[in-house]
C-alpha cells in the first residue's frame, strides 16, 4: 500500500542521504533540457562581413548573412533545434505598412534559403511580425496615425508568413498578437498549399518591461506610445491563458508563453491545459539581467544560466527559444 507523509515514520528520515555525494545526486536529478530543445533567436542586417556586437546583450550579435552562417558552423556542432530569424533592415527600407517584410529578397527570406542549403537538419523559424519593419515601430497598421488597425494588419501578417514559406521556413511564429492572426496565417498557408510548415503562435505574450535589450537589437521600439493595447497585461493572467485557448482553436500547432523566466505560472497552466506543444521564450531582459550579475560578480554566470533554464523545463516548456542556446556546451557541459 501506497504510505502518506503522514504514516512515515519521520524519525528515522534523511534526506540527507539522497544528496550525500555526486553520483547520488545525478541518479536522483531530472535530466537537463537536451540542446534538440532549444532554438537560438539570432539577428539578420545587411552587407557582408559584418558581426556587430549587441552591447546590453553580451555574447550576441547582429550578423549578415555570411558571418551567421559562419556562426551556425559551430552552434549546429552542439546538436540545438533550431534558430528564429529577426530581421534588422536599414531605416530606409522601413514603411508605414511594413512592405519590407514580405519582399522575396528580403534579409530573413534570403537568410532562410541559405540557410536550408548549407545547414538541411536545422530547423528555421521565423518571427512574423511588422513592428521591424513598419516606419513607427508598431506590429501593424495604423489608423488615424496612433492606433493599430488589427484587422487590416491580418492580411500583411499572412503575407509574410507566406513569403517565408516560399523562401523553405520550416515553421512561421506570429508574434504582433493580432487578434485572428493564426487563423489568417493559416488559412493563407493552406491556400498556397504550404500545410506542412508549422506554425508557432506567440499566444500568451505579455507587455513585458523584459524586452529592453531587444527592441535595441532589432531596433524596433516604437516611435510613440507602447504597445500594451495589443499584448497581454502581465496583472491579467485569464485573458493571456485564453489567448492561448483561442489560437489553439485558430489552428496553431504549438503555443508559446513569453517571457518566461518570471511566468514559469503561465507556462505550467498552459501546459496543464493543452495537449499541444508548448514553447517558452527565454527573452533578452531574463538574458541580460544574468549577465549584469555575473559581470557584478554576485553569481556564477554558467551556473545562474544552468538553473535559470532547467526552472523553464521544469514548468512544462518543451521547446525553450533562449539566446544562451548558442553556448549550449558551456552551460550544459557533457
Amino acid at each position: 500500500m501506497k504510505k502518506t507523509i503522514d504514516s512515515v515514520s519521520l524519525s528515522g528520515l534523511r534526506l540527507r542521504r539522497t544528496r550525500l555525494n555526486p553520483a547520488i545526486r545525478n541518479m536522483l536529478a531530472e535530466p537537463f533540457p537536451p540542446p534538440e530543445k532549444f532554438i537560438w533567436p539570432v539577428f539578420v542586417i545587411g552587407g557582408r562581413g559584418q558581426k556587430i556586437p549587441i552591447e546590453s546583450m553580451p555574447g550576441q550579435f547582429r550578423f549578415s548573412i555570411d558571418e551567421l552562417l559562419k556562426a551556425l558552423s559551430l552552434v549546429a556542432e552542439s546538436g540545438i533545434g533550431g534558430l528564429m530569424l529577426f530581421a534588422v533592415p536599414d531605416d530606409s527600407l522601413k514603411t508605414p505598412d511594413g512592405s519590407y517584410a514580405w519582399k522575396e529578397n528580403g534579409l530573413v527570406q534570403k537568410a532562410i534559403r541559405e540557410i536550408r542549403k548549407e545547414f538541411p537538419s536545422l530547423l528555421v523559424f521565423t518571427d512574423v511580425c511588422l513592428c521591424e519593419y513598419t516606419s513607427h515601430g508598431h506590429c501593424g497598421l495604423l489608423k488615424d496615425g496612433c492606433t493599430v488597425d488589427n484587422d487590416s494588419t491580418l492580411e500583411l501578417l499572412a503575407r509574410t508568413a507566406v513569403s517565408h514559406a516560399e523562401a523553405g521556413a520550416h515553421c512561421v511564429a506570429p508574434s504582433a498578437m493580432m487578434d485572428g492572426q493564426v487563423a489568417a496565417i493559416r488559412d493563407s498557408l493552406d491556400a498556397e498549399s504550404y500545410t506542412d510548415t508549422l506554425l508557432m503562435s506567440y499566444s500568451s505574450k505579455f507587455a513585458s518591461s523584459m524586452y529592453g535589450p531587444f527592441r535595441e537589437a532589432a531596433a524596433s521600439a516604437p516611435s510613440h506610445g507602447d504597445r500594451k493595447s495589443y499584448q497581454a497585461d502581465y496583472r491579467n493572467p485569464r485573458t493571456a491563458l485564453l489567448e492561448s485557448i483561442l489560437d489553439e482553436g485558430e489552428g496553431a500547432d504549438i503555443l508559446m508563453v513569453k517571457p518566461a523566466q518570471m511566468y514559469l505560472d503561465i507556462i505550467a497552466e498552459v501546459k496543464r491545459t493543452t495537449l499541444l506543444p508548448v514553447a517558452a521564450y527565454n527573452v533578452s531582459g531574463e538574458y541580460s539581467m544574468i549577465h549584469a550579475s555575473a559581470q557584478k560578480g554576485w553569481g556564477n554566470l554558467e551556473d545562474m544560466a544552468r538553473e535559470s533554464l532547467c526552472s523553464i523545463r521544469r514548468a512544462g516548456a518543451d521547446i525553450i527559444l533562449s539566446y544562451w542556446a548558442s553556448r549550449y556546451r558551456s552551460i550544459f557541459p557533457s
